[in-house]
């Protein structure tokens, strides 16, 4: 199958699904064909292991979709489908490219659909056709529209037939929903790649290809090498140092001092947001310092020592961040921020690893990247596949803590448990209650297309 005839064939299943209907089991459909024409037509490219994981996360995610239709299972679709596209067609560019191609195809497919030579096959006009076109087309439509009036005067039930019903066809509708489809496949199946992401991808390999060179090459030009390493030295000690200081104060702060329980909410917020600036900054400052001719100086012993043990007490850090969001769950109970807070925490130690790695076996600063997309990705796997909000409503009513019923309305996917607890209790959630009420009522009266199947399986109120 050639490429304008998917990209038609793919916009037509587009508007069969969307028109008339809202955003629901449509897209986990449309994902799902998508899937399974990537699979078909290009299946002799499927050589790696990675190709058969994004063949199964992407049918997951799409089912993900198809039950809770919210914005996370949604960002998990997308990504699987378009890495699983972005692997197939362009296995030897780093995936880490997909976004910023992304965000340039959205703006250049505009134009690029007029390109006709890019996505259309060349087809040569025959002599003949016009001949063709006049005696085969032409000449038997004015003749059938001359009969068509003659015999219309003459029967009214002939006249009929033609004319007496019409479509109940939203015309605008019909064709906003054709070129929205259109749009979207063909920047799914004709993206454009410019010729500088391949020249750039070398850079993105996870391995150095010039160590020889980089050995001799210094960060800065002003500096000699030995003036350099020695800064380096002096700033991861220092910095070594405050670390040592601020983590003795943060523990000292976080466990051993009296806090009111009116203050503890600010006071975590505030501890955690430092956390997270210090990581952010603690990788920033190994990535600046091992970019490159560090990596293999035999000189540069004591900095890789520093930077080791930075990150190990960044380490400690992030796990004192843990048991301090660990206590504040444990007395307010859990919340999505809360759950958010564990994620990052558990991303920061898996990246602390991977810096780690790459100073012991001397990778490039895109090792790190590449590595921390795909565990980005699989947290957003996660996020999709897990209903948190009915886990969460379940833990604080074990433990009762957070129960307020505004704030149990407000999560997502409870239904059932938030409805058991405030019968039980006879609660009720205000104005919050009565629109939740009101989406379900609607989810449920959609059509198949249009639903998120979570509220199919939901109990009547």
């Amino acid at each position: 199958m050639k490429k304008h005839q998917i990209i038609l064939a793919c916009s037509l299943v587009f508007t069969l699904l969307f028109y008339n209907e809202s955003v629901g089991i449509n897209i986990s459909i449309f994902a799902v064909i998508l899937t399974l024409l990537i699979s078909y037509f290009f299946q002799d490219r499927m050589v790696d292991r990675s190709h058969l994981i994004l063949v199964i996360t992407s049918m997951l995610s799409c089912f993900a979709f198809a039950w809770y239709g919210d914005f996370a299972s949604f960002l998990a679709l997308a990504m699987s489908v378009l890495f699983l596209q972005f692997k197939t067609q362009d296995g030897e560019l780093k995936v880490i490219q997909v976004f910023p191609l992304v965000f340039l195809n959205i703006f250049t497919s505009l134009g690029r659909v007029f390109i006709f030579s890019q996505w259309l096959p060349e087809r040569k006009i025959h002599n003949d056709f016009a001949k063709k076109l006049v005696a085969f087309v032409i000449i038997p439509i004015v003749f059938l529209g001359l009969f068509f009036i003659v015999y219309s005067f003459g029967s009214n039930h002939f006249s009929s037939l033609f004319t007496d019903y019409t479509l109940d066809i939203d015309i605008v509708e019909l064709i906003l929903i054709s070129l929205v489809g259109f749009y979207i496949s063909f920047s799914f199946w004709n993206y454009w790649v410019p010729d500088a992401c391949y020249e750039f991808n070398p850079k993105l390999n996870d391995e150095f290809t010039n160590s020889s060179e980089i050995k001799t090459q210094n960060t800065f030009s002003f500096l000699d090498l030995d003036f350099e390493r020695k800064s380096g030295e002096i700033t991861l000690f220092l910095l070594n140092v405050m670390l040592l200081v601020f983590i003795a104060t943060y523990n000292y702060e976080q466990f051993f001092e009296v806090v009111e329980k009116t203050n503890l909410s600010a006071d975590t917020h505030e501890r955690v947001n430092s956390v997270i600036f210090s990581i952010v900054m603690a990788v920033g400052v190994i990535m600046f310092y091992f970019k490159g001719g560090f990596n293999f100086d035999k000189k540069a012993v004591w900095l890789k020592k520093l930077a080791k043990i930075w990150i190990v007490l960044n380490g400690l850090l992030i796990i004192s961040a843990m048991l301090k969001n660990s206590e504040y769950i444990s007395v307010f109970g859990l919340t999505y921020k809360r759950l958010g807070v564990y994620a990052f925490l558990i991303l920061a130690i898996i990246g602390l690893v991977f810096v780690f790695i790459k100073i012991t076996k001397q990778k490039t600063n895109a090792y790190l990247l590449n590595k921390m997309v795909w565990y980005f990705y699989g947290t957003v796997l996660l996020c999709s596949f897990v209903n948190w909000g009915n886990l969460v409503t379940n833990y604080n009513i074990a433990v009762n803590k957070c129960v307020e019923p505004v704030f149990l309305t407000n999560l997502n996917f409870n239904d059932d448990a938030r409805r058991e607890y405030f019968l039980k209790h006879n609660l009720n959630g205000g104005n919050a209650e009565i629109v939740r009420e009101e989406m379900i009522e609607t989810y449920q009266s959609n059509n198949f297309l249009s639903k998120a199947l979570y509220y199919e399986f939901l109990n009547n109120k």
